[in-house]
């Protein structure tokens, strides 16, 4: 029987981009955790192997209900598990400060708890990954590149929420011997990425201006920050990649690992660079007051040399190609049909 592994937050970009890497890469079956009514956007490509229950299935459940969780596990059993879920958008977390902790935090708790109540009862000992972010390093000081040992600073009820997330992961390996590890992933994008951040809006409203859907004008926030990129298929990689060697037994229970682009923009240059590739040449940039954070993380740059001595692993996707994708993958969706939202 095949090894399953268990993705909560499939629907989102990486999750799915996680799934297909498993799928088209591994033997492994693939089980995604979601919620009732969940949006399908990034699995409909897939949709056909879920109906046929080809090596990938859906679980219905929410993590914030503890009792749901407990029974995935006892139903799945899976050997691996990555978890992904989480409201991940920092400006809303201003919006909804008391939703974000309570998702991110007490829903990472419910699944880690869930997990050691059946490793004390029969054994169960999945190998988990906890999702954390680059956003725990919050404001950074310009120059400095963030090592794994870097303090936390929470610019966000967001990256609040993922320093507990984080520290979490690494409680349940240190005190309780369950196997995970947790990554910071930096500022990561491509196909799917959701138009509530950034670089995507950016590609969102140039794909509806070639389109006629749009006035020739983008709105944008903080334009102040400097940040690496990289592209989130190279991240799911190593996301995979770790959980391989921890499972191997090469990784210490709650270790934590920076999973961080090479290539670093100021904000104004990735507007310039996804301009370039337009087949406009009239759209001009304006500050949009709404689209501003009350407080931001301006600088961040990474030290990868911790990931790069555990795995074999390095961002293989080139920035520009990246943004590319991004691109296209909204003009592809406006050809569609599916027309997203002015925001």
């Amino acid at each position: 029987m095949s090894k399953k592994i268990l993705i909560t937050g499939i629907t989102g970009q990486v999750g799915s981009q996680l799934a297909d890497y498993i799928l088209e890469n591994t033997q492994y079956d693939v089980v995604g955790m979601m919620r009732w009514q969940e949006p399908m956007d990034n699995l409909y490509h897939l949709t056909g192997r879920i109906n046929k229950n080809d090596r990938i299935s859906i679980y219905y459940a929410d993590l914030n209900d503890s009792a749901a969780i407990s029974r995935m596990l006892r139903d799945v059993r899976p050997e691996f598990i990555s978890h992904l879920a989480a409201q991940s958008y920092p400006k809303t977390s201003f919006n909804s400060p008391i939703e974000t902790l309570q998702t991110n935090i007490i829903g990472t708790a419910n699944l880690l708890e869930n997990i050691r109540q059946l490793k004390e009862n029969d054994g169960y000992d999945p190998v988990v990954h906890v999702c954390s972010s680059s956003e725990v390093y919050g404001k950074a000081k310009p120059g400095v590149a963030l090592a794994e040992d870097t303090a936390f600073h929470g610019a966000s009820p967001y990256s609040i929420s993922k320093i507990g997330t984080d520290y979490l992961g690494q409680f349940y390996g240190e005190a309780y011997g369950i196997r995970t590890f947790i990554t910071r992933m930096g500022t990561h994008s491509g196909p799917r990425r959701s138009d509530v951040f950034f670089e995507s809006t950016v590609a969102k409203q140039i794909a509806m201006i070639e389109a006629g859907l749009q006035d020739p004008i983008i709105k944008v926030g903080n334009l102040s920050s400097t940040r690496t990129f990289q592209d989130a298929r190279d991240a799911v990689r190593a996301y995979f990649m770790l959980l391989e060697e921890s499972e191997k037994g090469n990784i210490k229970c709650g270790d934590y690992f920076n999973i961080a682009g090479e290539e670093a923009f100021k904000l104004p240059e990735v507007i310039d660079l996804i301009l370039s590739m337009s087949t406009r040449q009239d759209i001009k940039v304006v500050t949009d007051a709404d689209r501003l954070r009350p407080i931001d993380a301006d600088y961040q740059m990474f030290d990868n040399t911790k990931i790069r001595s555990t795995i074999n692993w390095k961002p293989e996707i080139p920035v520009r190609q990246m943004f590319s994708d991004l691109l296209n993958h909204w003009r592809d969706e406006i050809a569609k049909g599916k027309i997203p939202l002015n925001r």
